[in-house]
């Protein structure tokens, strides 16, 4: 999940973006910002790095497993013939 301060810091970039007419509003639009912020992107099914990163590495070693047996089943197959 996207930590709070990120959150923050999004609603306060979208708030200052807004055009001067409505600047007067920008607390209260900062704010709204970061309930719909955090509103929506707690429905995403996001992972954290730490999470991503070690099914990366689950993932190499699958990889390295699958390369290791079909070399065997090659060497198998050759064998037989």
């Amino acid at each position: 999940m996207i930590d709070a301060q990120t959150i923050a810091d999004l609603a306060r970039r979208l708030g200052e973006s807004l055009p001067p007419s409505m600047r007067a509003m920008q607390s209260e639009l900062e704010t709204t910002f970061r309930t719909l912020l955090t509103a929506q992107l707690g429905k995403l099914d996001l992972v954290t790095r730490e999470e991503f990163d070690a099914q990366v590495k689950v993932l190499a070693r699958t990889r390295e497993k699958i390369d290791a047996l079909e070399k065997q089943l090659a060497e198998m197959k050759a064998a037989e013939q």
